[in-house]
C-alpha cells in the first residue's frame, strides 16, 4: 500500500510539474505578439519542463549559449 502511494504522489507531482511548465511555455510564446516579458518566460518554461524532459533541457542549453553569445557580440561592438 505504501508503495502505492508513493508511486501515486510521484505521477501527481510529475503531472503537476508538466502543466505548469507547459502553461508557462505557451504563455510566454503569447507573449512574443502580446505585451509581456516573453524573453523570462519562455525560458522560465523551459527550465521547469527541462526538470522532467531531455528535449526541453537541450532546447534550454541552446537557449542559454545564444544568449551568451549574443551578449558577447554586444560587448564587442
Amino acid at each position: 500500500m505504501k508503495h502505492l502511494i508513493l508511486r501515486t504522489f510521484g505521477q501527481a507531482r510529475r503531472l503537476i510539474i508538466i502543466v505548469a511548465g507547459f502553461t508557462i511555455l505557451i504563455i510566454g510564446v503569447a507573449m512574443i505578439v502580446l505585451p509581456g516579458p516573453a524573453v523570462v518566460v519562455i525560458p522560465l518554461g523551459l527550465a521547469i519542463l527541462a526538470t522532467e524532459f531531455i528535449w526541453a533541457r537541450t532546447l534550454l542549453t541552446t537557449v542559454k549559449e545564444r544568449v551568451l553569445r549574443m551578449k558577447k557580440m554586444k560587448r564587442s561592438k
